[in-house]
């Protein structure tokens, strides 16, 4: 149990890996997860290490699996998750994993270009299909006499008088519906007015083969005569990228062209079903394995990228490999090095051992399911040292209760236990969900911390007595609002409690107050009108007194640390002083708080001092205020010694502290040992001594922020992988 307080043993061990063993044994110590590997190549380039190779090639893998998800994902096709580990696959098998994705991504990319092919020729004849129906319609128009008086003004007026026969060309094509306006009036600027054009929508939208999206378009003719109009009509037709078609001038040719385009259309769709059938086919064969191969593929590329953090031995036999790890799992992950070496048929064992270091070793935590979300609260403000205190199991406590202070309401804590304690119920049916919803999978690692912060409100909640912002009368209030009479009850009849919406009750009126209520606030203060006064004022005052109470906490604990460490200097020139600090202070205030609630009854509470005033007056000396009176005999003169002591404390934390500092730091500097014609003098430690109790020194004190004027060892604080 003491590991829960405090953060693991780390040891530095070397681990010895046969060539052939060296995989399966990385791979067994990655499912562990209790080790943390270090590089040993720090100025070797990525590139220029032994296994990038394997690296690139699981990077193509993933690649590939990324393709197929994508097309899965837009083919709508969920993707099964049985929550299946699966063992990670033996380097032979890479090849085929490899030939397997290739054989897959190709066949995708191979429908998939089919597939748009096929869409774009369907597309083509179905703008076809369009074109001839509705320009049969406009030549059918066109015999209107109106109409074809209005086509015979494009040719010279001369010509026209005369009755000459009018020959007029025309091409015929589908444009985006949003270009019309624009189209139009480019045809008229540039043709000047020497064209006819109609248009009309194709009501159904028509489907892009390149990006899959709906397009409205429109069928458009245009008459012209002339080749020199003609070019420049099928410029401007290809500027607003119009597609053009042929289209038959008899009535007889379109109808069998029509006839022709449809019956290609029914064979085309007949293809594209089947082609989008056996699309939906390997997709659904892929997207059954899909999670799994994923798991395969990363593993093996985690596997490989280890590996190039260790260093190959001369004989290109052996891994040299360093790690961090608990001291506790030394057995597990011995144990994970023999199936290793057994996984991968070697006869040879593999090494590990234990090395001595003077580095700081990582900071890692052991944690569950419960404890995991508050030592990621206390993680998110900063991991602590090495074998620091822990504050995460305190904090399951005061973490929650905290909360409630604030919150403090019954039905609302219901709410968030009922809540917390489905999720709490029902983890395991949920765990294998795999939700992709952010806010939800961040309420469900913290439904433990969600379900006693509910516990803890329902509690507050009880000593507040408010359900729903709402009091219950669960014991009969102790007030009493009966007509009272005599000098002391100010002569009320129900006369007077009838005339006046607001009375005051005075408890110090015998009968008015019958005593206090017996758990919580009392109910008849939610009709009062200095509720949020008097409430506000017991919240203020029991907040007060609740946070200093942890912050002295909180500064005790830093006591158990010093002590471990053995940093004297810490204890007498840091802890002390805070401690007698807070204590002058605050410690003082919370003393203020229960002497005011026990010295002053219901008769004397009116003349009762303001301790907010009183302890701004204590921190200023300034006691000539008439308004408040001293709470207790020689209170001038204790406040007086305290304030003393504690601005006391502040030079001793602040300037006392950095000076033996800075004497230790000159000390080693200047009296340690010294080189003369290559000879040692003075009776100092030896250079190799010097540096490590520099080392030592200055990882003691790391975290109190003193400037000494030298460069510090940057500290790893991340937990093993």
């Amino acid at each position: 149990m003491g590991e829960l307080f405090r953060s693991e043993e780390m040891t530095l061990a070397q681990l010895f890996l046969q060539s052939e063993a060296a995989y399966c044994c990385v791979s067994e110590l990655g499912e562990l997860g209790m080790v943390q590997f270090r590089d040993l190549n720090p100025d070797v380039n990525v590139f220029q290490r032994k296994f990038v190779n394997e690296v690139r090639r699981c990077e193509e893998m993933d690649r590939k699996l990324r393709f197929v998800e994508k097309e899965i994902k837009k083919a709508s096709i969920p993707t099964v998750d049985t929550g299946e580990n699966p063992e990670v696959p033996f380097p032979r098998d890479m090849i085929d994993l490899e030939a397997t994705f290739e054989k897959l991504e190709n066949e995708l990319k191979e429908i998939n270009t089919n597939q748009e092919a096929l869409k774009k020729n369907f597309l083509e004849l179905t703008e076809l299909k369009h074109i001839l129906r509705r320009t049969q319609q406009f030549f059918d128009e066109m015999e209107d006499p109106n109409l074809l008086e209005e086509s015979s003004s494009l040719l010279d007026p001369t010509e026209a008088g005369r009755g000459a026969p009018l020959r007029l060309g025309f091409v015929a094509g589908v444009i985006n519906r949003e270009r019309i306006p624009t189209f139009e009036r480019m045809l008229w600027r540039v043709c000047r007015g020497n064209v006819f054009l109609r248009q009309a929508e194709i009501e159904d939208p028509l489907e892009d083969p390149t990006t899959g999206d709906q397009v409205h378009k429109s069928v458009f003719i245009i008459f012209f005569q002339g080749d020199q109009l003609k070019n420049r009509v099928k410029k401007i037709c290809e500027g607003f990228r119009a597609s053009l078609y042929p289209c038959p001038e008899t009535p007889q040719e379109r109808k069998e062209m029509a006839a022709g385009v449809n019956t290609r259309i029914d064979d085309l769709q007949m293809v594209l079903n089947q082609t989008e059938d056996h699309r939906q086919r390997v997709l659904q064969a892929a997207a059954k394995t899909m999670r799994v191969w994923f798991i395969k593929v990363r593993k093996m590329k985690a596997i490989y990228h280890t590996l190039n953090l260790c260093n190959i031995d001369v004989t290109q036999k052996c891994l040299i490999a360093e790690v961090w790890c608990p001291v506790s799992d030394l057995d597990s992950i011995q144990f994970a090095l023999r199936r290793g070496t057994e996984r991968s048929g070697s006869t040879v064992p593999s090494i590990l051992n234990r090395m001595q270091t003077k580095q700081t070793p990582p900071t890692y935590n052991k944690t569950n399911k419960f404890t995991s979300g508050f030592q990621n609260i206390v993680d998110a403000y900063g991991i602590g040292t090495y074998r620091e205190i822990n504050p995460a199991p305190y904090t399951i406590i005061t973490f929650p209760f905290l909360f409630a202070v604030m919150f403090g309401d019954m039905g609302h804590g219901l709410l968030m236990t009922c809540a917390a304690l489905y999720l709490v119920i029902r983890e395991s049916r949920l765990l294998a969900q795999k939700s992709d919803n952010e806010m939800f999978n961040m309420i469900f690692a913290g439904r433990y911390i969600i379900l006693l912060m509910g516990i803890f409100s329902m509690y507050t909640g009880v000593i507040y007595n408010d359900c729903f912002s709402k009091s219950l009368n669960m014991f009969s209030s102790g007030w009493s609002v009966k007509p009272m009479f005599g000098p002391k009850g100010g002569n009320w009849s129900f006369e007077t409690l009838d005339g006046n919406a607001v009375l005051q009750l005075d408890p110090a009126v015998p009968g008015v107050f019958g005593g206090p209520y017996p758990l919580g606030i009392d109910p008849i203060w939610n009709i009062a009108t200095n509720k949020l006064t008097f409430l506000n004022s017991f919240k203020m005052k029991m907040s007060v007194i609740l946070g200093v109470i942890h912050m002295l906490f909180g500064v005790t604990l830093s006591l158990f640390n010093h002590l471990y460490f053995k940093k004297p200097l810490n204890i007498f020139l840091g802890f002390i002083p805070e401690i007698v600090f807070m204590s002058c202070l605050f410690g003082y205030l919370i003393l203020l708080i229960f002497y005011k609630w026990t010295a002053y009854d219901a008769v004397t509470s009116k003349d009762a001092p303001s301790l907010l005033i009183a302890f701004i007056n204590m921190c200023l000396f300034n006691y000539s205020d008439p308004s408040n009176k001293p709470l207790y005999r020689g209170q001038i003169g204790i406040q007086s010694l305290l304030v003393v002591i504690a601005l006391a404390c502040v030079p001793c934390m602040l300037v006392v502290k950095t000076m033996v500092l800075r004497r230790q730091y000159l000390w080693k500097k200047h009296l340690g040992t010294q080189k003369f014609g290559g000879v040692r003098v003075g009776n100092g430690p030896t250079e190799d001594e010097a540096e490590i109790i520099e080392h030592d020194q200055l990882s003691q004190h790391s975290e109190d922020g003193d400037e000494v004027g030298v460069s510090r060892d940057c500290h790893p604080h991340n937990p093993p992988h």
